[in-house]
């Protein structure tokens, strides 16, 4: 059977890697990205490079997305020479990134005018899974698109989830982004008032470990918090994003989140006093300064 052929726009360290295992998997790509490195190095492996959105929906079957924001997403498919320009009768676009769920639900809607289908299906695990395709997909859309789709995310995904309407899984990974995110903020911050209250924090994490509130997350937090090792891999930056994602989305709902806010407000003051690209557990610099 006939591999569908790839359009794949975004390839950061992720979907760089996304598109490698594709690639080693036999299938033809067309990449865009405003790094001229990275799709240098994909064209190298067979890929063919294309100047536009438009360009790259016209000339594949299922058009990827690995990008960083809903904005950028947005961008990209109601440009003039956009996604939606260009896309034919059939196809399916899959945004792998983390978006906002009312957005993707928006350019769903408008493709399928034009009888294309959309899946969100946002990732866990790291870019080293990405090469070996053995991510854990969040998918969502109709059943008829997502069983479409499902032999290409088969090879990209070890776990491949299907979680119900489109904007289901952005709507998932948001949640655990924040639930994530928020122990995250709450560890680093014990432990910085452990240090400031004269408390060793090495035996805080083994009298805390060794009760209900042991998590890989509380790991992360000790490795840099204690030991320094900096080792979570998700920048304070792109935790500060999907904060206010996820606050948008319960806004959305209707309701609100003043965990969420909380959460929020700590991301972004660790992030306009320069902490932006450290990974969230650094978040403990920041409370170990932070004064009334």
């Amino acid at each position: 059977m006939t591999k569908p052929v790839i359009g794949f726009i975004g390839l950061g360290l992720m979907g760089g890697n996304m598109v490698e295992n594709l690639q080693k998997r036999g299938y033809q790509l067309n990449v865009m990205d405003l790094n001229k490195d990275a799709v240098a190095t994909c064209v190298a492996r067979g890929a063919k490079s294309v100047s536009s959105a438009k360009e790259l929906a016209a000339s594949s079957d299922i058009v990827m997305l690995c990008l960083t924001t809903s904005a950028v997403v947005e961008k990209l498919v109601y440009g003039d020479d956009g996604i939606l320009a260009g896309i034919k009768e059939g196809s399916v676009l899959i945004d792998f990134g983390t978006s906002i769920p009312s957005s993707t639900r928006k350019i769903g809607a408008d493709l399928a005018a034009k009888g294309a289908g959309m899946i969100d299906a946002p990732l866990g695990r790291t870019p080293a899974h990405a090469k070996d395709g053995l991510l854990n997909i969040m998918a969502a859309g109709d059943m008829d698109t997502f069983n479409k789709v499902k032999p290409v995310l088969d090879e990209q995904g070890e776990n491949v989830f299907h979680l119900g309407a489109l904007g289901a899984g952005h709507t998932t990974k948001l949640i655990n982004n924040f639930m994530g995110m928020t122990t995250v903020c709450a560890m680093s911050q014990a432990f910085a008032v452990a240090e400031l209250a004269g408390v060793d924090r090495a035996q805080l994490f083994d009298i805390m470990s060794a009760g209900p509130s042991n998590s890989p997350f509380m790991k992360f937090c000790k490795n840099y918090a204690v030991d320094g090792v900096s080792d979570l891999g998700f920048s304070i930056a792109n935790a500060n994003k999907d904060l206010g994602y996820f606050l948008k989305m319960v806004e959305d709902l209707g309701t609100e989140s003043k965990i969420a806010e909380g959460s929020s407000a700590n991301l972004q003051a660790a992030f306009d006093s320069g902490l932006g690209n450290g990974n969230v557990p650094e978040i403990f610099d920041y409370f170990l300064k932070l004064a009334k």
